[in-house]
């Protein structure tokens, strides 16, 4: 995964700027999951601001072209992904194909949307990860399709381990244009939060659900 370094926290003030990613310690946000995090990031408000829109997707493109030089398709995952892996392909001139969550219950019952040619090297475009699971859901419904899954980009990822551990045993590489800990370099570096605030966002990353199930016992 990436390190932080000058472009992961460009790209991570960005996201605090258009306020896709939102910090609050004090009252945490809840993800679909039912879990409590600190963190709440949205990158589908990227699509809304031209100028950092038009720079994610070339800084995509080019994290594509540097890591899976041989990608011949790019795949979104529905429904974050879909725009910017569509950015991505034109940039790059590639086919594009999207995953669903589910396959559809009508017609030919398609999970996997698109012109599929069995054996193309494919790369998946996610917007944000998380635990890794429902992206890597997307990797096997493409891999079950016939295509060669190299690999994942993505915008972000919150950097937790269970993510680290589900895309290694699936062998499905990822290389991201920001992180949770270039956003806290970030965040530290312009001051945006007190030595408190600062331990809660390192102390949720190391244990989420730990912290999380803390958190509600002291409400």
């Amino acid at each position: 995964m990436l390190k932080s370094n000058t472009m992961a926290r460009e790209v991570a003030r960005f996201l605090l700027q258009i306020n896709a990613i939102k910090l609050n310690t004090e009252n945490p946000f809840t993800w679909a999951s039912g879990l409590r995090a600190p963190i709440y990031c949205d990158n589908r408000r990227i699509l809304s601001f031209p100028d950092i829109r038009r720079d994610v997707a070339k800084k995509m493109a080019t994290l594509v072209q540097k890591h899976y030089p041989d990608a011949e398709v790019i795949a979104g995952v529905a429904t974050g992904a879909i725009a910017q892996g569509v950015l991505v392909a034109e940039r790059l001139g590639l086919p594009f194909v999207y995953v669903r969550s589910g396959s559809k219950s009508h017609g030919l019952g398609s999970r996997v949307e698109g012109h599929l040619e069995k054996g193309k090297k494919t790369v998946v475009i996610e917007d944000l990860v998380s635990t890794g699971k429902s992206s890597l859901a997307a990797v096997n419904a493409l891999r079950e399709a016939g295509l060669d899954v190299c690999g994942m980009a993505a915008i972000f990822t919150y950097d937790l381990p269970q993510a680290e551990q589900n895309l290694r045993e699936d062998r499905c590489p990822l290389h991201t244009l920001s992180s949770y800990g270039a956003l806290l370099d970030k965040v530290t570096e312009e001051n945006l939060f007190g030595e408190r605030e600062l331990d809660t966002l390192q102390a949720w990353r190391k244990d989420p659900a730990a912290w999380s199930h803390a958190f509600n016992q002291s409400r």
